[in-house]
């Protein structure tokens, strides 16, 4: 069963402005519930958790359930495309996820065949999500974006400011084309498959979008993306496809017009008045009330849900996070959020 084209999300992603604007949160399932902790204790590491479908079918629905929001969100991680290309990936614990630093010749043994069919228990979760999932409510299915990504392959982990795999973009750029190529394809392929399974809607998170030259963000995220769509659309999939070009400043503006899109997500520092400016005409925006603002409640969070109320109220929004819930986020915050938006006077 698919989602009610009259769903909330899909009309707002139509181009529709409605009230109470539409709401998800990313990384809504997740360690500040309970039950999620239930879960997850009886996996044997994350990993195992990702590619178990019943646990992360459970988890994906959990915060619908809890909250009634508008989506859900598939529970998957961006890093599981490397998996299927023949990479090793763990999470380690008080670390996060670490990889084996890829290099040109790495890259040229890369097993670009069938790495989306290597990852296929995430396409059983979805179809597990999608038969549950009441038809008001959309499923979100995603991926990383291509430079997101490698950058984690590239540098083994997480780090501040990505130096080592711009380095490598100027100094072989014919290495990381060759291996945002196959990001491009296995990704492209991962996404079409979810569709197929089920989900409403995907999305492409392309978090460590910051800090790149006009240059770079040309080479590195905004032709792999688009590459990536032309490739989901060439297949006949026609979902709405999220961007989220996170912290990238001006470079949104072309990524919102050049990428074929059909929404772009928010990031905390990002006006979303004078952004919907910029964007192409009717494109609905997504975002974006600051983490910390969720994580410190009372008055002050209150505040800021109604200050991105009005920001975005000129036209199609869907009330989301300006990046994802923490683990220390309470309960009782999250619901107090939900109530806000759902009362808010709209005028």
């Amino acid at each position: 069963m698919k989602a009610d084209p009259n769903s909330p999300i899909l009309r707002v992603l139509r181009g529709e402005r409605i009230t109470p604007v539409p709401v998800w949160f990313m990384r809504q399932a997740g360690r500040h519930l309970p039950e999620y902790m239930e879960v997850r204790a009886t996996a044997r590491d994350f990993i195992d958790f990702c590619f178990s479908p019943d646990k992360a079918a459970e988890v994906t629905l959990q915060p619908v359930r809890r909250y009634d929001m508008d989506a859900a969100i598939l529970f998957a991680d961006i890093l599981l495309i490397p998996i299927g290309l023949g990479r090793r990936v763990e999470f380690v614990k008080g670390v996060g996820p670490t990889l084996d630093p890829i290099d040109a010749d790495g890259i040229d043994k890369l097993t670009i065949d069938g790495a989306a069919d290597r990852v296929s228990q995430v396409y059983e979760t979805v179809r597990k999500v999608r038969t549950e999932l009441d038809a008001s409510k959309a499923l979100i299915g995603f991926c990383g974006g291509p430079w997101t990504v490698a950058t984690y392959m590239l540098e083994g982990r997480g780090t501040p400011n990505k130096e080592a795999a711009k380095r490598f973009a100027y100094e072989q750029p014919d290495a990381m084309a060759t291996l945002l190529d196959a990001l491009v394809v296995s990704s492209a392929d991962y996404l079409i498959a979810q569709a197929r399974a089920g989900a409403d809607v995907l999305k492409i998170f392309e978090s460590w979008a910051e800090g790149l030259s006009p240059d770079l963000f040309d080479r590195l995220v905004l032709r792999p993306t688009a590459d990536i769509i032309s490739r989901v659309r060439g297949a006949g999939i026609d979902v709405p496809i999220i961007g989220f070009p996170r912290r990238a400043g001006l470079n949104a503006v072309r990524y919102a017009h050049e990428t074929g899109i059909n929404a772009i997500s928010a990031g905390t520092d990002v006006p979303l008045g004078d952004f919907r400016a910029t964007l192409p005409e009717g494109m609905p925006v997504q975002g974006n009330l600051d983490p910390l603002a969720l994580r410190t409640g009372g008055s002050a969070l209150m505040r800021a849900v109604d200050n991105v109320l009005r920001d975005g109220s000129d036209g199609p929004h869907i009330f989301n996070l300006g990046h994802g819930v923490t683990p220390d986020v309470k309960i009782e915050d999250v619901q107090a959020v939900i109530r806000r938006i759902r009362e808010f006077d709209y005028g």
